[in-house]
């Protein structure tokens, strides 16, 4: 009788995990998805890993078909005019992000993103080292004081969400007393990113468009009359272009500015934020890497993948293709569910547990091919020095509630996460 009653109940599992798989929707997902995509995600690599959302749109979720896509940009391209032309009309959101760095095919992705690499040089982000390691110190140094006072500490307010804004003002030298909208503005883009968008979000995102724009137009001005040092000053360097004489348009330089702060600040506030939370989620894994801190490079990585910052990319295909079995007409939209294709069992063992020592680790979550994530060795910096640093100070820390995870779908990470300090 008890095999019997084990054999029904995974039967019934399964078949309510197919039934999960075959009836997702963007635009409506299942109750709790937000907080725990995971089920979801399992049950689609199951059952649906290529999933049609809507006439003429799949969700794709396995490793091996994203990473296809992600390779070939003729196949699949990234061009989102017509789509943005339905989603936001002749609006500023559709300005900018048609003309932005990620929403563009070659040759106009190649130009524009080797005059970003020429300015992203090696020395550049080296440069930076001395600048994170100070400022996470300073940030530190705040947090000590509050937890000394009795305050509770916010660890996205008071220090994740802080570190991303300075380093990419600091990149593009924009002065320190300018900075305080930078990171609504981010916000308020990117929210307008997400697949169902309400009028207010869709106000804000093309508020923030104009209100960035205008200030960025003030800011090329001064620096076109004061240049800075273009190995160190990244927006003097994207002003006055390779040396091959290559540069970008006027319009093309604001808003690829804009690019550059939305792709390195909301991420990285969600790496950083994300890990600590893991962390304190899993304290096995924070002893061990407390116990063996040259961890740190490996620990960053599996908190990429375990909790990826970014869990949905977009694809148009150019031509027909398949995907097990399924026919795609030329014209077909793709969504790419990172977040699952992170968890993928096919590529990692135990998918669904957190080692911080993975090898390997072959996550997605900086994408891959020729738009792999153009900023990702300072993120990276930032988020082993911010995590590294913080284990040191507060080894001991731990979350103390309340925390407010975002709603959004295509970003994950949290917009509070209070926290008890103990030096």
């Amino acid at each position: 009788m008890m095999e019997r009653e084990v054999v029904t109940s995974v039967e019934s599992g399964a078949a309510g995990d197919a039934g999960l798989a075959r009836n997702f929707s963007l635009a409506e997902p299942p109750a709790g998805f937000v907080d725990d995509p995971y089920p979801t995600y399992r049950a689609l690599l199951a059952h649906a890993p290529v999933r049609k959302l809507g006439e003429n749109s799949y969700l794709l979720s396995r490793h091996a078909d994203l990473t296809s896509v992600y390779k070939d940009t003729t196949l699949y391209s990234s061009d989102k005019t017509v789509e943005f032309g339905e989603k936001y009309g002749d609006a500023p959101l559709f300005q900018h992000h048609t003309t932005s760095l990620v929403f563009n095919d070659p040759p106009l992705h190649t130009r524009v993103r080797s005059i970003l690499a020429g300015a992203l040089n090696p020395r550049a982000v080296s440069a930076l080292e001395s600048d994170v390691e100070a400022l996470v110190g300073r940030l530190l140094d705040d947090l000590e004081s509050k937890a000394g006072c009795g305050e509770t500490v916010d660890l996205i307010e008071d220090f994740a969400s802080a570190i991303p804004v300075e380093v990419i003002g600091n990149l593009l030298a924009v002065p320190h007393d300018e900075r305080g909208p930078l990171r609504d503005w981010s916000l308020s883009i990117l929210g307008a990113l997400e697949p169902v968008l309400s009028e207010e979000e869709e106000r804000r995102g093309n508020r923030a468009v104009t209100e960035f724009l205008a200030y960025l137009e003030t800011l090329v001005a001064r620096r076109r009359e004061q240049p800075g040092d273009p190995e160190k000053d990244m927006l003097t360097r994207l002003i006055q272009g390779e040396k091959s004489g290559e540069k970008l348009s006027e319009k093309e330089l604001l808003q690829n500015c804009i690019f550059i702060l939305n792709a390195g600040h909301e991420t990285t506030t969600n790496l950083i934020g994300n890990g600590l939370e893991l962390l304190d989620r899993f304290a096995d894994q924070r002893q061990r890497l407390l116990d063996d801190p040259s961890l740190i490079r490996t620990a960053v990585e599996e908190m990429l993948r375990y909790e990826s910052s970014n869990q949905l990319g977009n694809r148009m295909t150019t031509v027909p293709v398949t995907f097990d079995g399924v026919e795609m007409p030329a014209g077909t939209f793709l969504t790419l569910c990172i977040g699952a294709a992170n968890r993928d069992p096919t590529i990692f063992d135990e998918p669904d547990r957190f080692d911080i020592g993975r090898r390997p680790n072959r996550h997605l979550a900086f994408a891959s091919g020729p738009h792999q994530c153009i900023g990702m060795s300072v993120a990276r910096m930032e988020g082993q020095t911010a995590i590294a640093r913080f284990l040191d100070r507060f080894p001991a820390y731990s979350l103390s509630g309340g925390a407010v995870r975002s709603r959004r779908l295509r970003f994950r990470g949290f917009l509070k996460l209070p926290a008890r300090l103990q030096a």
